[in-house]
Protein backbone atom coordinates (compact mmCIF):
# COMPACT_ATOMS: atom_id res chain seq x y z
CA UNK A 1 0.00 0.00 0.00
CA UNK A 2 2.82 2.41 0.89
CA UNK A 3 4.59 1.68 -2.41
CA UNK A 4 1.37 2.28 -4.33
CA UNK A 5 0.83 5.64 -2.60
CA UNK A 6 4.47 6.63 -3.18
CA UNK A 7 4.29 6.00 -6.93
CA UNK A 8 0.83 7.41 -7.63
CA UNK A 9 -0.05 10.08 -5.07
CA UNK A 10 3.27 11.73 -4.20
CA UNK A 11 5.17 13.72 -6.82
CA UNK A 12 8.77 14.87 -6.82
CA UNK A 13 9.17 18.68 -6.58
CA UNK A 14 5.54 18.92 -5.49
CA UNK A 15 5.19 16.97 -2.27
CA UNK A 16 8.92 16.52 -1.66
CA UNK A 17 12.37 17.28 -3.05
CA UNK A 18 15.54 15.20 -3.20
CA UNK A 19 18.38 17.06 -1.48
CA UNK A 20 21.81 15.69 -0.52
CA UNK A 21 20.63 12.12 -1.01
CA UNK A 22 17.60 12.55 1.26
CA UNK A 23 13.86 12.95 0.77
CA UNK A 24 12.81 16.31 2.22
CA UNK A 25 9.09 16.98 2.69
CA UNK A 26 7.63 20.21 1.28
CA UNK A 27 4.77 21.76 3.25
CA UNK A 28 1.87 22.11 0.82
CA UNK A 29 0.57 25.21 2.60
CA UNK A 30 3.78 27.17 3.19
CA UNK A 31 5.97 25.81 0.39
CA UNK A 32 8.84 25.40 2.84
CA UNK A 33 10.91 22.29 3.42
CA UNK A 34 10.45 20.45 6.69
CA UNK A 35 13.92 19.17 7.50
CA UNK A 36 14.00 16.22 9.88
CA UNK A 37 10.34 15.34 9.30
CA UNK A 38 9.42 11.92 7.90
CA UNK A 39 6.15 10.36 6.74
CA UNK A 40 4.95 7.38 8.74
CA UNK A 41 3.43 4.00 7.87
CA UNK A 42 6.38 3.07 5.63
CA UNK A 43 5.54 5.84 3.14
CA UNK A 44 8.86 7.66 3.54
CA UNK A 45 10.80 4.45 2.94
CA UNK A 46 8.72 3.72 -0.16
CA UNK A 47 9.50 7.17 -1.59
CA UNK A 48 13.21 6.71 -0.75
CA UNK A 49 13.18 3.44 -2.71
CA UNK A 50 11.29 5.13 -5.56
CA UNK A 51 13.93 7.89 -5.86
CA UNK A 52 16.88 5.52 -5.43
CA UNK A 53 18.30 7.03 -2.22
CA UNK A 54 19.31 5.21 0.97
CA UNK A 55 16.29 3.71 2.69
CA UNK A 56 16.36 4.57 6.38
CA UNK A 57 14.53 2.80 9.17
CA UNK A 58 11.16 3.97 10.45
CA UNK A 59 11.26 6.54 13.23
CA UNK A 60 9.77 5.30 16.48
CA UNK A 61 7.17 7.60 17.97
CA UNK A 62 8.00 8.49 21.57
CA UNK A 63 5.18 10.99 22.00
CA UNK A 64 2.32 12.21 19.83
CA UNK A 65 -0.48 14.75 20.01
CA UNK A 66 -2.63 16.45 17.41
CA UNK A 67 -2.36 20.21 16.95
CA UNK A 68 -5.95 20.58 18.09
CA UNK A 69 -5.45 18.76 21.38
CA UNK A 70 -2.13 20.50 21.88
CA UNK A 71 -3.81 23.91 21.63
CA UNK A 72 -6.58 22.72 23.93
CA UNK A 73 -4.01 22.26 26.71
CA UNK A 74 -3.98 26.04 27.15
CA UNK A 75 -6.61 27.65 29.35
CA UNK A 76 -6.92 30.63 26.99
CA UNK A 77 -6.64 30.59 23.21
CA UNK A 78 -6.28 33.54 20.86
CA UNK A 79 -4.62 34.23 17.53
CA UNK A 80 -4.14 36.87 14.89
CA UNK A 81 -3.82 36.39 11.15
CA UNK A 82 -4.91 38.15 8.02
CA UNK A 83 -6.66 35.07 6.60
CA UNK A 84 -8.76 33.66 9.47
CA UNK A 85 -12.17 34.69 8.17
CA UNK A 86 -12.40 31.86 5.62
CA UNK A 87 -11.77 29.34 8.43
CA UNK A 88 -14.17 30.93 10.96
CA UNK A 89 -16.49 27.89 11.01
CA UNK A 90 -13.65 25.52 11.90
CA UNK A 91 -12.35 27.78 14.68
CA UNK A 92 -15.85 27.81 16.17
CA UNK A 93 -16.40 24.06 15.80
CA UNK A 94 -13.02 22.84 17.09
CA UNK A 95 -11.94 25.50 19.59
CA UNK A 96 -15.16 27.40 20.35
CA UNK A 97 -13.47 30.62 19.18
CA UNK A 98 -15.24 33.50 17.48
CA UNK A 99 -13.47 35.15 14.55
CA UNK A 100 -13.54 38.96 14.44
CA UNK A 101 -12.49 40.93 11.36
CA UNK A 102 -10.59 44.12 12.24
CA UNK A 103 -10.56 47.01 9.71
CA UNK A 104 -7.24 47.74 8.03
CA UNK A 105 -5.03 50.51 9.40
CA UNK A 106 -5.08 52.28 6.03
CA UNK A 107 -7.61 51.98 3.19
CA UNK A 108 -6.99 48.99 0.89
CA UNK A 109 -6.51 50.27 -2.68
CA UNK A 110 -5.23 47.05 -4.28
CA UNK A 111 -6.96 46.22 -7.56
CA UNK A 112 -8.06 42.56 -7.38
CA UNK A 113 -8.92 41.78 -10.99
CA UNK A 114 -11.27 39.10 -12.27
CA UNK A 115 -9.83 35.61 -12.83
CA UNK A 116 -9.00 34.67 -16.41
CA UNK A 117 -9.64 31.13 -17.71
CA UNK A 118 -7.89 29.43 -20.66
CA UNK A 119 -8.52 26.16 -22.43
CA UNK A 120 -5.15 24.61 -21.58
CA UNK A 121 -1.98 25.31 -19.61
CA UNK A 122 0.10 26.39 -22.61
CA UNK A 123 -2.32 29.20 -23.49
CA UNK A 124 -2.35 30.22 -19.83
CA UNK A 125 1.46 30.42 -19.65
CA UNK A 126 1.54 32.48 -22.86
CA UNK A 127 -0.89 35.00 -21.34
CA UNK A 128 1.12 35.14 -18.10
CA UNK A 129 4.32 35.88 -20.01
CA UNK A 130 2.60 38.67 -21.96
CA UNK A 131 1.32 40.18 -18.70
CA UNK A 132 4.83 40.03 -17.21
CA UNK A 133 6.34 41.67 -20.31
CA UNK A 134 3.84 44.51 -20.03
CA UNK A 135 4.72 45.05 -16.35
CA UNK A 136 8.47 44.97 -17.05
CA UNK A 137 8.08 47.60 -19.78
CA UNK A 138 6.20 49.84 -17.33
CA UNK A 139 8.82 49.12 -14.63
CA UNK A 140 6.21 47.50 -12.38
CA UNK A 141 7.56 44.70 -10.12
CA UNK A 142 5.83 41.32 -10.43
CA UNK A 143 5.42 38.46 -7.97
CA UNK A 144 4.29 35.23 -9.65
CA UNK A 145 2.83 32.62 -7.31
CA UNK A 146 2.89 28.90 -8.20
CA UNK A 147 1.53 25.92 -6.27
CA UNK A 148 4.65 23.72 -6.41
CA UNK A 149 8.40 23.65 -7.01
CA UNK A 150 7.76 21.82 -10.28
CA UNK A 151 5.44 24.54 -11.64
CA UNK A 152 7.82 27.31 -10.57
CA UNK A 153 10.63 25.66 -12.55
CA UNK A 154 8.40 25.17 -15.61
CA UNK A 155 7.49 28.85 -15.62
CA UNK A 156 11.13 29.81 -15.02
CA UNK A 157 12.16 27.93 -18.17
CA UNK A 158 9.40 29.69 -20.14
CA UNK A 159 10.63 33.11 -18.92
CA UNK A 160 14.22 32.19 -19.80
CA UNK A 161 13.05 31.31 -23.28
CA UNK A 162 11.27 34.67 -23.52
CA UNK A 163 14.44 36.45 -22.35
CA UNK A 164 12.90 37.84 -19.15
CA UNK A 165 15.28 38.17 -16.20
CA UNK A 166 13.80 36.83 -12.97
CA UNK A 167 14.45 35.25 -9.56
CA UNK A 168 13.03 31.94 -8.31
CA UNK A 169 12.04 31.47 -4.68
CA UNK A 170 11.09 27.91 -3.76
CA UNK A 171 12.04 25.16 -1.33
CA UNK A 172 15.24 24.43 -3.28
CA UNK A 173 16.55 27.99 -2.91
CA UNK A 174 15.14 28.91 0.51
CA UNK A 175 18.62 29.99 1.71
CA UNK A 176 18.37 32.98 -0.66
CA UNK A 177 14.88 33.96 0.53
CA UNK A 178 15.88 37.16 2.34
CA UNK A 179 17.95 38.37 -0.61
CA UNK A 180 15.25 37.54 -3.19
CA UNK A 181 12.49 39.20 -1.14
CA UNK A 182 14.68 42.31 -0.68
CA UNK A 183 14.99 42.64 -4.47
CA UNK A 184 11.37 41.77 -5.32
CA UNK A 185 10.19 45.40 -5.03
CA UNK A 186 12.70 46.88 -7.51
CA UNK A 187 11.34 48.41 -10.73
CA UNK A 188 10.81 45.70 -13.40
CA UNK A 189 11.78 42.95 -10.90
CA UNK A 190 10.18 39.57 -11.63
CA UNK A 191 10.01 36.98 -8.84
CA UNK A 192 8.59 33.48 -9.16
CA UNK A 193 7.63 31.97 -5.82
CA UNK A 194 5.81 28.99 -4.37
CA UNK A 195 3.62 29.42 -1.29
CA UNK A 196 6.73 30.64 0.54
CA UNK A 197 6.41 34.03 -1.17
CA UNK A 198 8.29 35.74 1.62
CA UNK A 199 5.55 34.94 4.15
CA UNK A 200 5.74 37.18 7.18
CA UNK A 201 7.74 39.88 5.41
CA UNK A 202 6.79 43.00 3.48
CA UNK A 203 8.01 43.38 -0.08
CA UNK A 204 9.10 47.02 0.03
CA UNK A 205 8.27 48.97 -3.12
CA UNK A 206 11.46 50.26 -4.69
CA UNK A 207 13.62 47.63 -2.99
CA UNK A 208 15.07 47.37 0.48
CA UNK A 209 17.90 49.87 0.96
CA UNK A 210 18.69 48.45 4.41
CA UNK A 211 19.35 45.02 2.91
CA UNK A 212 21.64 46.63 0.33
CA UNK A 213 23.49 48.52 3.04
CA UNK A 214 23.95 45.29 5.00
CA UNK A 215 25.89 43.83 2.07
CA UNK A 216 28.47 46.64 2.31
CA UNK A 217 31.40 46.27 4.66
CA UNK A 218 31.51 49.22 7.05
CA UNK A 219 29.36 51.52 4.86
CA UNK A 220 29.97 55.24 5.18
CA UNK A 221 27.22 57.76 5.81
CA UNK A 222 27.60 58.96 2.22
CA UNK A 223 27.01 55.45 0.87
CA UNK A 224 23.93 55.05 3.07
CA UNK A 225 22.53 58.41 1.93
CA UNK A 226 23.16 57.40 -1.70
CA UNK A 227 21.24 54.14 -1.18
CA UNK A 228 18.35 56.06 0.42
CA UNK A 229 18.24 58.51 -2.48
CA UNK A 230 18.24 55.66 -5.00
CA UNK A 231 15.46 53.91 -3.08
CA UNK A 232 13.30 57.06 -3.04
CA UNK A 233 13.73 57.33 -6.80
CA UNK A 234 12.85 53.65 -7.37
CA UNK A 235 9.96 53.88 -4.91
CA UNK A 236 8.43 56.73 -6.87
CA UNK A 237 8.82 54.80 -10.14
CA UNK A 238 7.09 51.71 -8.72
CA UNK A 239 4.27 53.74 -7.15
CA UNK A 240 3.52 55.41 -10.50
CA UNK A 241 3.63 52.01 -12.25
CA UNK A 242 0.87 50.72 -9.95
CA UNK A 243 2.78 49.04 -7.11
CA UNK A 244 3.48 45.32 -6.84
CA UNK A 245 1.54 43.17 -9.31
CA UNK A 246 0.57 39.67 -8.14
CA UNK A 247 0.03 36.90 -10.69
CA UNK A 248 -1.43 33.60 -9.52
CA UNK A 249 -0.73 30.77 -11.97
CA UNK A 250 -3.36 28.56 -10.37
CA UNK A 251 -6.05 28.67 -7.72
CA UNK A 252 -5.05 26.82 -4.56
CA UNK A 253 -7.32 24.32 -2.89
CA UNK A 254 -7.89 26.79 -0.07
CA UNK A 255 -9.07 30.39 -0.42
CA UNK A 256 -6.85 31.20 2.56
CA UNK A 257 -3.69 30.45 0.54
CA UNK A 258 -4.95 32.59 -2.36
CA UNK A 259 -5.63 35.46 0.03
CA UNK A 260 -2.13 35.13 1.48
CA UNK A 261 -0.63 35.45 -2.00
CA UNK A 262 -2.76 38.49 -2.80
CA UNK A 263 -1.84 39.95 0.57
CA UNK A 264 1.79 40.38 -0.54
CA UNK A 265 0.59 43.44 -2.47
CA UNK A 266 -1.22 46.59 -1.37
CA UNK A 267 0.17 46.54 2.16
CA UNK A 268 -0.09 49.59 4.44
CA UNK A 269 -2.14 51.50 1.87
CA UNK A 270 0.33 51.00 -1.01
CA UNK A 271 -1.05 50.59 -4.54
CA UNK A 272 -1.03 47.12 -6.07
CA UNK A 273 -2.92 44.68 -8.25
CA UNK A 274 -3.57 40.96 -8.52
CA UNK A 275 -4.93 38.47 -11.01
CA UNK A 276 -5.22 34.71 -11.21
CA UNK A 277 -4.71 32.87 -14.50
CA UNK A 278 -6.46 29.50 -14.73
CA UNK A 279 -6.89 26.67 -17.21
CA UNK A 280 -9.17 23.67 -17.49
CA UNK A 281 -6.09 21.48 -16.95
CA UNK A 282 -5.45 22.84 -13.44
CA UNK A 283 -5.68 20.30 -10.65
CA UNK A 284 -8.51 22.12 -8.88
CA UNK A 285 -10.64 22.02 -12.02
CA UNK A 286 -9.88 18.43 -13.04
CA UNK A 287 -10.40 16.88 -9.62
CA UNK A 288 -13.24 18.84 -8.06
CA UNK A 289 -15.45 19.77 -11.03
CA UNK A 290 -17.72 17.18 -12.59
CA UNK A 291 -17.30 16.23 -16.23
CA UNK A 292 -20.53 18.00 -17.23
CA UNK A 293 -19.31 21.41 -16.05
CA UNK A 294 -15.90 20.88 -17.67
CA UNK A 295 -17.48 19.99 -21.03
CA UNK A 296 -19.73 23.04 -20.81
CA UNK A 297 -16.73 25.27 -20.17
CA UNK A 298 -14.73 23.68 -23.02
CA UNK A 299 -17.53 24.52 -25.45
CA UNK A 300 -17.28 28.17 -24.42
CA UNK A 301 -13.80 28.38 -26.04
CA UNK A 302 -14.36 28.91 -29.75
CA UNK A 303 -11.00 30.49 -30.65
CA UNK A 304 -7.58 29.00 -29.83
CA UNK A 305 -5.89 30.88 -26.99
CA UNK A 306 -9.08 32.74 -26.12
CA UNK A 307 -9.46 34.03 -22.56
CA UNK A 308 -12.72 33.79 -20.66
CA UNK A 309 -13.88 36.09 -17.87
CA UNK A 310 -17.32 35.86 -16.27
CA UNK A 311 -19.15 35.91 -12.96
CA UNK A 312 -20.13 32.28 -13.56
CA UNK A 313 -16.43 31.39 -13.59
CA UNK A 314 -15.96 32.95 -10.16
CA UNK A 315 -18.91 30.93 -8.83
CA UNK A 316 -17.54 27.68 -10.29
CA UNK A 317 -14.13 28.28 -8.70
CA UNK A 318 -15.68 29.23 -5.36
CA UNK A 319 -17.78 26.05 -5.46
CA UNK A 320 -14.72 23.89 -6.16
CA UNK A 321 -12.71 25.51 -3.36
CA UNK A 322 -15.61 25.14 -0.93
CA UNK A 323 -15.71 21.40 -1.70
CA UNK A 324 -11.99 21.07 -1.05
CA UNK A 325 -12.13 23.06 2.19
CA UNK A 326 -15.06 20.96 3.42
CA UNK A 327 -13.18 17.78 2.51
CA UNK A 328 -10.06 18.84 4.43
CA UNK A 329 -12.14 20.03 7.38
CA UNK A 330 -13.86 16.64 7.59
CA UNK A 331 -10.44 14.99 7.47
CA UNK A 332 -9.11 17.10 10.33
CA UNK A 333 -12.30 16.58 12.33
CA UNK A 334 -12.10 12.83 11.78
CA UNK A 335 -8.45 12.80 12.87
CA UNK A 336 -9.38 14.75 15.99
CA UNK A 337 -12.11 12.27 16.89
CA UNK A 338 -9.57 9.45 16.78
CA UNK A 339 -6.98 11.48 18.68
CA UNK A 340 -9.54 12.28 21.38
CA UNK A 341 -9.50 8.56 22.23
CA UNK A 342 -5.73 8.60 22.65
CA UNK A 343 -5.90 11.94 24.44
CA UNK A 344 -7.52 10.44 27.54
CA UNK A 345 -4.80 7.80 27.67
CA UNK A 346 -2.14 10.45 27.12
CA UNK A 347 -3.40 12.47 30.09
CA UNK A 348 -3.39 9.39 32.32
CA UNK A 349 0.17 8.39 31.37
CA UNK A 350 1.64 11.89 31.67
CA UNK A 351 -0.12 12.44 34.98
CA UNK A 352 1.45 9.24 36.29
CA UNK A 353 4.84 10.16 34.84
CA UNK A 354 4.77 13.63 36.40
CA UNK A 355 3.87 12.02 39.73
CA UNK A 356 6.98 9.83 39.45
CA UNK A 357 9.19 12.79 38.55
CA UNK A 358 7.88 14.96 41.38
CA UNK A 359 8.22 12.32 44.12
CA UNK A 360 11.48 10.81 45.35
CA UNK A 361 9.70 8.14 47.40
CA UNK A 362 7.31 5.89 45.46
CA UNK A 363 7.58 2.92 47.82
CA UNK A 364 3.84 2.99 48.57
CA UNK A 365 3.09 2.76 44.85
CA UNK A 366 5.56 -0.13 44.46
CA UNK A 367 4.02 -1.99 47.42
CA UNK A 368 0.52 -1.60 45.97
CA UNK A 369 1.71 -2.79 42.55
CA UNK A 370 3.52 -5.77 44.11
CA UNK A 371 0.33 -6.81 45.89
CA UNK A 372 -1.69 -6.55 42.64
CA UNK A 373 0.88 -8.45 40.55
CA UNK A 374 1.33 -11.38 42.93
CA UNK A 375 -2.42 -11.70 43.48
CA UNK A 376 -2.93 -11.64 39.72
CA UNK A 377 -0.38 -14.42 39.21
CA UNK A 378 -1.82 -16.50 42.05
CA UNK A 379 -5.36 -16.09 40.62
CA UNK A 380 -4.26 -17.87 37.44
CA UNK A 381 -3.28 -21.02 39.37
CA UNK A 382 -5.52 -20.76 42.43
CA UNK A 383 -8.83 -19.30 41.20
CA UNK A 384 -10.75 -17.37 43.88
CA UNK A 385 -13.29 -19.45 45.82
CA UNK A 386 -12.16 -22.66 44.11
CA UNK A 387 -11.65 -26.16 45.48
CA UNK A 388 -8.13 -27.35 46.32
CA UNK A 389 -8.45 -30.04 43.62
CA UNK A 390 -8.63 -27.21 41.05
CA UNK A 391 -5.36 -25.64 42.17
CA UNK A 392 -2.28 -25.89 39.94
CA UNK A 393 0.40 -25.73 42.64
CA UNK A 394 3.21 -27.08 40.46
CA UNK A 395 2.51 -24.48 37.79
CA UNK A 396 2.47 -21.72 40.42
CA UNK A 397 5.83 -22.86 41.84
CA UNK A 398 7.38 -22.87 38.36
CA UNK A 399 5.93 -19.46 37.52
CA UNK A 400 7.22 -17.87 40.73
CA UNK A 401 10.64 -19.41 40.15
CA UNK A 402 10.96 -18.41 36.47
CA UNK A 403 9.58 -14.88 36.68
CA UNK A 404 10.44 -13.76 40.19
CA UNK A 405 13.33 -16.04 41.18
CA UNK A 406 11.37 -17.26 44.23
CA UNK A 407 11.87 -20.93 45.14
CA UNK A 408 8.86 -21.63 47.37
CA UNK A 409 7.91 -25.16 48.56
CA UNK A 410 4.19 -24.51 48.35
CA UNK A 411 3.39 -28.23 47.96
CA UNK A 412 5.20 -28.97 51.23
CA UNK A 413 3.31 -26.18 52.98
CA UNK A 414 0.00 -27.73 52.00
CA UNK A 415 1.09 -31.20 53.11
CA UNK A 416 2.36 -29.93 56.46
CA UNK A 417 -0.58 -27.64 57.23
CA UNK A 418 -4.05 -28.94 56.47
CA UNK A 419 -5.57 -25.65 57.65
CA UNK A 420 -3.72 -23.62 55.00
CA UNK A 421 -6.51 -22.24 52.83
CA UNK A 422 -6.54 -20.01 49.77
CA UNK A 423 -6.43 -16.64 51.53
CA UNK A 424 -3.70 -17.57 54.02
CA UNK A 425 -1.62 -19.07 51.21
CA UNK A 426 -1.85 -15.83 49.27
CA UNK A 427 -0.82 -13.83 52.32
CA UNK A 428 2.19 -16.09 52.96
CA UNK A 429 3.48 -15.77 49.38
CA UNK A 430 3.10 -11.98 49.37
CA UNK A 431 4.70 -11.70 52.83
CA UNK A 432 7.74 -13.70 51.69
CA UNK A 433 8.08 -11.51 48.59
CA UNK A 434 7.94 -8.37 50.73
CA UNK A 435 10.40 -9.82 53.25
CA UNK A 436 12.96 -10.67 50.55
CA UNK A 437 12.57 -7.20 49.09
CA UNK A 438 13.11 -5.59 52.51
CA UNK A 439 16.31 -7.62 52.93
CA UNK A 440 17.63 -6.16 49.67
CA UNK A 441 16.71 -2.69 50.84
CA UNK A 442 18.68 -3.19 54.06
CA UNK A 443 21.76 -4.20 52.04
CA UNK A 444 21.77 -1.26 49.61
CA UNK A 445 20.20 1.38 51.83
CA UNK A 446 16.79 3.02 51.74
CA UNK A 447 17.83 6.03 49.59
CA UNK A 448 19.51 3.87 46.96
CA UNK A 449 16.48 1.57 46.74
CA UNK A 450 14.08 4.52 46.38
CA UNK A 451 16.25 5.91 43.56
CA UNK A 452 16.38 2.50 41.86
CA UNK A 453 12.60 2.04 42.12
CA UNK A 454 12.00 5.43 40.51
CA UNK A 455 14.43 4.73 37.67
CA UNK A 456 12.95 1.31 36.90
CA UNK A 457 9.40 2.66 36.96
CA UNK A 458 10.19 5.60 34.66
CA UNK A 459 12.21 3.57 32.17
CA UNK A 460 9.59 0.82 31.97
CA UNK A 461 6.76 3.34 31.59
CA UNK A 462 8.56 5.13 28.74
CA UNK A 463 9.38 1.91 26.86
CA UNK A 464 5.88 0.48 27.14
CA UNK A 465 4.28 3.81 26.17
CA UNK A 466 6.40 3.91 22.99
CA UNK A 467 5.31 0.37 22.13
CA UNK A 468 1.69 1.30 22.85
CA UNK A 469 1.87 4.30 20.50
CA UNK A 470 3.21 2.07 17.73
CA UNK A 471 0.40 -0.43 18.35
CA UNK A 472 -2.16 2.39 18.26
CA UNK A 473 -0.76 3.50 14.89
CA UNK A 474 -1.13 -0.01 13.48
CA UNK A 475 -4.66 -0.24 14.86
CA UNK A 476 -5.56 3.12 13.31
CA UNK A 477 -4.27 2.05 9.89
CA UNK A 478 -6.49 -1.00 9.62
CA UNK A 479 -9.53 -0.14 11.72
CA UNK A 480 -11.49 1.06 8.67
CA UNK A 481 -11.71 -2.58 7.52
CA UNK A 482 -14.13 -3.24 10.40
CA UNK A 483 -16.67 -1.35 8.31
CA UNK A 484 -16.94 -4.38 5.99
CA UNK A 485 -18.26 -6.34 8.99
CA UNK A 486 -21.02 -3.74 9.47
CA UNK A 487 -19.25 -2.28 12.50
CA UNK A 488 -18.56 1.38 13.28
CA UNK A 489 -14.75 1.84 12.92
CA UNK A 490 -14.67 4.66 15.49
CA UNK A 491 -16.49 2.62 18.12
CA UNK A 492 -14.27 -0.36 17.37
CA UNK A 493 -11.20 1.86 17.70
CA UNK A 494 -12.36 3.11 21.10
CA UNK A 495 -13.01 -0.44 22.31
CA UNK A 496 -9.74 -1.89 21.01
CA UNK A 497 -7.60 1.01 22.18
CA UNK A 498 -9.09 0.78 25.69
CA UNK A 499 -8.30 -2.94 25.79
CA UNK A 500 -4.72 -2.29 24.63
CA UNK A 501 -4.27 0.49 27.18
CA UNK A 502 -5.49 -1.75 30.01
CA UNK A 503 -3.08 -4.47 28.91
CA UNK A 504 -0.24 -1.94 28.80
CA UNK A 505 -0.91 -0.84 32.40
CA UNK A 506 -0.98 -4.49 33.54
CA UNK A 507 2.25 -5.12 31.66
CA UNK A 508 3.81 -2.05 33.31
CA UNK A 509 3.06 -3.40 36.78
CA UNK A 510 4.34 -6.85 35.90
CA UNK A 511 7.59 -5.60 34.31
CA UNK A 512 8.39 -3.33 37.25
CA UNK A 513 7.80 -5.97 39.94
CA UNK A 514 9.64 -8.66 37.95
CA UNK A 515 12.67 -6.39 37.58
CA UNK A 516 12.70 -5.29 41.23
CA UNK A 517 12.17 -8.83 42.54
CA UNK A 518 14.78 -10.55 40.37
CA UNK A 519 17.52 -7.95 40.84
CA UNK A 520 20.47 -9.39 42.76
CA UNK A 521 22.13 -7.25 45.41
CA UNK A 522 25.76 -7.96 46.27
CA UNK A 523 27.11 -7.30 49.75
CA UNK A 524 30.26 -5.29 50.37
CA UNK A 525 32.10 -8.53 51.22
CA UNK A 526 31.04 -10.13 47.93
CA UNK A 527 32.18 -7.09 45.96
CA UNK A 528 35.55 -7.08 47.73
CA UNK A 529 35.95 -10.81 47.09
CA UNK A 530 35.14 -10.30 43.40
CA UNK A 531 37.72 -7.51 43.18
CA UNK A 532 40.39 -9.72 44.80
CA UNK A 533 39.55 -12.52 42.37
CA UNK A 534 39.87 -10.12 39.44
CA UNK A 535 43.28 -8.93 40.63
CA UNK A 536 44.48 -12.51 41.12
CA UNK A 537 43.31 -13.41 37.62
CA UNK A 538 45.10 -10.39 36.17
CA UNK A 539 48.29 -11.44 37.97
CA UNK A 540 48.07 -14.97 36.54
CA UNK A 541 47.53 -13.59 33.04
CA UNK A 542 50.56 -11.32 33.41
CA UNK A 543 52.65 -14.33 34.53
CA UNK A 544 51.69 -16.04 31.26
CA UNK A 545 52.80 -12.92 29.31
CA UNK A 546 49.26 -12.05 28.30
CA UNK A 547 48.46 -8.31 28.31
CA UNK A 548 45.38 -7.37 30.27
CA UNK A 549 42.53 -5.99 28.14
CA UNK A 550 41.93 -2.41 29.29
CA UNK A 551 38.23 -2.71 28.61
CA UNK A 552 37.77 -6.01 30.43
CA UNK A 553 35.82 -6.05 33.65
CA UNK A 554 34.23 -8.62 35.90
CA UNK A 555 30.47 -8.67 35.52
CA UNK A 556 28.13 -8.99 38.46
CA UNK A 557 27.31 -12.61 37.66
CA UNK A 558 30.79 -13.78 36.60
CA UNK A 559 32.40 -16.51 38.65
CA UNK A 560 36.16 -16.84 39.16
CA UNK A 561 37.86 -20.05 38.10
CA UNK A 562 41.48 -21.15 38.41
CA UNK A 563 42.88 -21.52 34.90
CA UNK A 564 46.55 -21.78 35.98
CA UNK A 565 46.70 -25.59 35.97
CA UNK A 566 44.82 -26.34 32.77
CA UNK A 567 44.70 -25.39 29.11
CA UNK A 568 42.02 -22.85 28.16
CA UNK A 569 39.68 -23.99 25.38
CA UNK A 570 39.26 -21.78 22.30
CA UNK A 571 35.51 -21.37 22.81
CA UNK A 572 35.63 -20.86 26.58
CA UNK A 573 35.18 -17.38 28.11
CA UNK A 574 38.45 -15.48 28.25
CA UNK A 575 39.79 -15.47 31.85
CA UNK A 576 40.45 -11.71 31.63
CA UNK A 577 36.74 -11.13 32.25
CA UNK A 578 35.98 -9.32 28.97
CA UNK A 579 33.02 -11.60 28.24
CA UNK A 580 34.49 -12.57 24.85
CA UNK A 581 35.48 -16.06 23.76
CA UNK A 582 39.15 -16.86 24.45
CA UNK A 583 39.92 -17.25 20.70
CA UNK A 584 38.57 -13.73 20.01
CA UNK A 585 40.37 -12.09 22.94
CA UNK A 586 43.74 -13.05 24.48
CA UNK A 587 43.82 -16.36 22.63
CA UNK A 588 44.29 -14.53 19.32
CA UNK A 589 47.23 -12.60 20.79
CA UNK A 590 48.89 -15.82 21.99
CA UNK A 591 48.48 -17.30 18.51
CA UNK A 592 50.19 -14.28 16.95
CA UNK A 593 53.05 -14.51 19.48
Amino acid sequence: MAALRAHTLFEKDVDYIVKDGEIVIVDEHTGRTMAGRRWSDGLHQAIEAKEGVDVKSENQTVASISYQNYFRLYERLAGMTGTADTEAFEFQQIYGLETVVIPTNRPMIRDDRTDVMFENEQYKFNAIIEDIKDCVERQQPVLVGTISVEKSEELSKALDKAGIKHNVLNAKFHQQEAEIVAEAGFPSAVTIATNMAGRGTDIILGGNWKAQAAKLENPTQEQIEALKAEWEKNHEIVMKAGGLHIIGTERHESRRIDNQLRGRSGRQGDPGSSRFYLSLEDGLMRIYLNEGKLNLMRKAFTVAGEAMESKMLAKVIASAQAKVEAFHFDGRKNLLEYDDVANDQRHAIYEQRNHLLDNDDISETINAIRHDVFNGVIDQYIPPQSLEEQWDIKGLEERLSQEFGMELPISNWLEEDNNLHEESLRERIVEIAEKEYKEKEVLVGEDAMRHFEKGVMLQTLDELWKEHLASMDYLRQGIHLRGYAQKDPKQEYKKESFRMFTEMLDSLKHHVITTLTRVRVRTQEEMEEAERARQEMAARINQNNLPVDENSQTTQNSETEDYSDRRIGRNEPCPCGSGKKYKHCHGSRVARQ
